[in-house]
């Protein structure tokens, strides 16, 4: 035996120590009938002697099904979240299974107690996307805990190469790449970012996609062509003075709340879109749609991303796969798409 005395062990130590699957650890524990009463002494002296207790944001084991599926999303105000869950929702309610909903509000601190609340609650395991201040704070260990208690998660979007788990993405840095030739296809040459801090892994992934269209191109990157907007409470001032003191003439946004904000930035500066300044946003959602003009934007197939994360956590959930030792993850990309409109020409 290898452990330290004062280590803080979990389900997957034991489980690897004794030669057995973390599901036959859980078992043992709560004296199932299922366990051989051997095993269950041999788990039970091997988890008092060494202390170990259940996390308490993974009470919610493998040992019996709940049907219910937790979700946690960062926000619902952005229409690419809500699109998102509608696809998790369609698929897991084909599957048989319920979905709970849990809104982290980019709060750190919500987003571990919307996960204590759920694993208490019994869900079969989590969807979700990192809260900004998860990914501010690059501290993952409420994950870690789910994952090593043997409870399945699927991270979307807003994700994190900390987190051995299934994930799903779009091609953000391919298609911000394919968004500013555009617009340099178009003639323009002098193109802003419009993005958040560079700790949300999706603004960074867009960021580099935009610096090599420029590069590719043969265009300068200019810092001062790039503008970080906190993702909330939007200062219309510091978008309209952004405006005013550079020379732009084509700007893509990370957003869609951001590139709603540029076009009335723009044109309150008398300036017309998309002849004089286009404009590309991301999420097709009804602001793009519906806004004058309306917006050139990246699709990124929210609910398609969602019925993809839903298979995965099922998959998971229903595997018969007990050997934890052998689990393999894996990142399915969604392909995005470009969405012409008014915004910018053709």
């Amino acid at each position: 035996m290898h452990f330290i005395l004062k280590r803080k062990i979990t389900l997957k130590h034991i489980a690897r120590e004794l030669e057995v699957s973390i599901s036959t650890v859980s078992k043992a524990l709560k004296n199932s009938e299922e366990i051989s009463r051997d095993t269950k002494e041999k788990v039970q002296a091997f988890a008092k002697l060494y202390n170990y207790r259940p996390n308490n944001i993974a009470i919610s084991l493998k040992n019996k099904r709940t049907r219910n599926i937790g979700v946690i999303i960062p926000d619902i105000v952005h229409h690419f979240f809500t699109t998102v869950f509608r696809g998790i929702e369609k698929y897991a309610n084909s599957r048989g299974y319920n979905v709970i909903i849990c809104v982290s509000d980019e709060s750190f601190d919500k987003e571990v107690i919307n996960m204590e609340m759920l694993a208490n609650g019994s869900i079969d395991g989590f969807i979700m996307s990192l809260s900004a201040e998860t990914q501010q704070k690059n501290d993952f260990n409420h994950l870690k805990e789910v994952t090593e208690q043997g409870i399945p998660l699927v991270l979307f979007d807003r994700v994190t190469d900390e987190i051995e788990c299934d994930k799903v993405i779009i091609n953000d840095k391919e298609i911000a790449y394919q968004a500013v030739k555009k617009l340099i296809d178009s003639g323009k040459r002098k193109i802003a970012l419009v993005t958040t801090d560079s700790y949300f892994n999706v603004s960074k992934k867009r960021a580099e996609g935009y610096k090599a269209a420029l590069k590719d191109n043969g265009i300068t990157f200019e810092e001062n062509y790039v503008l970080t907007l906190p993702y909330q409470e939007i200062e219309k001032s510091k978008i309209e003075h952004f405006f005013s003191e550079n020379d732009i003439d084509g700007v893509l946004c990370v957003n869609e709340v951001f590139a709603i904000h540029c076009i009335g930035a723009v044109q309150k500066l008398g300036m017309k879109i998309p002849d004089e300044v286009s404009i590309i946003g991301f999420t097709d959602g009804l602001l793009s749609k519906y806004s004058v003009p309306s917006l050139t934007t990246v699709a990124q197939h929210g609910e398609r991303m969602g019925e993809v994360a839903a298979e995965m956590l099922i998959e998971k959930v229903e595997s018969e796969i007990e050997d934890d030792e052998n689990e393999t993850f894996r990142t399915e990309t969604i392909k995005a798409t470009i969405i012409e409109r008014e915004s910018t020409k053709n």
